[in-house]
């Protein structure tokens, strides 16, 4: 039976292709192209773990490349590092999501323009990266308050925030300014200072 039907398979083939109509045996382009969904989104885990890594230890001597996170840009790794944050803030304020994700743009937007004025050579869409990712140290300082939200822990809540802002703000400078630009660091820092610390009082609802 099976070579019955291997025959008469082979048959219609053989048929359809003296009729002119061979074309619809062959496979689409979709079916040639199939990849997975992540593939389809341009989404490289391994890559974002990576540069999550290069945010939390900005250092070289760790044996990471920092600067891959401003070389090699990317959308989906900042964007949810910057959705975490957002739904870390919620405290039920859905506003504070859309919020925070302007604030990123727009934020993301400013420091792109004072890097090109200061000379560094980098994109938008490297800033917006940069930034994103950045944030990386106050998602993970912030979800330290809640264990010391007491008033006996005032002082070291604020300890926390403050380390939070300013490691992020080393990170995200230390990666848009290459190293022969590092004297006009400091004329950098403080604009990005200012964004975290607005990130983080959208985070504490001040």
């Amino acid at each position: 039976m099976e070579h019955n039907s291997v025959g008469s398979d082979s048959f219609a083939g053989a048929y359809l292709q003296r009729k002119g109509f061979g074309w619809l045996l062959e496979p689409t382009q979709e079916e040639l192209e199939e990849r997975p969904l992540l593939d389809e989104l341009d989404i490289d885990l391994r890559d974002i773990y990576y540069k999550l890594r290069c945010v939390l230890l900005p250092i070289p001597a760790l044996g990471y490349k920092p600067q891959i996170v401003r070389d090699s840009p990317d959308f989906w790794g900042p964007f949810i590092v910057v959705v975490a944050y957002a739904l870390m803030s919620l405290y039920g304020q859905l506003s504070a999501v859309s919020w925070i994700l302007t604030i990123w743009l727009a934020g993301s937007w400013v420091v792109f323009l004072l890097g090109r004025v200061l000379g560094a050579d980098i994109s938008y869409s490297q800033t917006l990266g940069v930034i994103g990712y950045s944030l990386l140290p106050l998602l993970v300082t912030a979800s330290l308050l809640p264990f010391f939200d007491g008033f006996g822990f005032f002082i070291i809540g604020i300890f926390i925030k403050c380390i939070g802002i300013l490691w992020a703000t080393y990170s995200a400078a230390s990666l848009i300014l290459k190293e022969e630009l590092n004297t006009k660091k400091p004329l950098l820092l403080y604009p990005i200072f200012l964004l975290y610390i607005y990130f983080y009082s959208v985070y504490s609802g001040v």
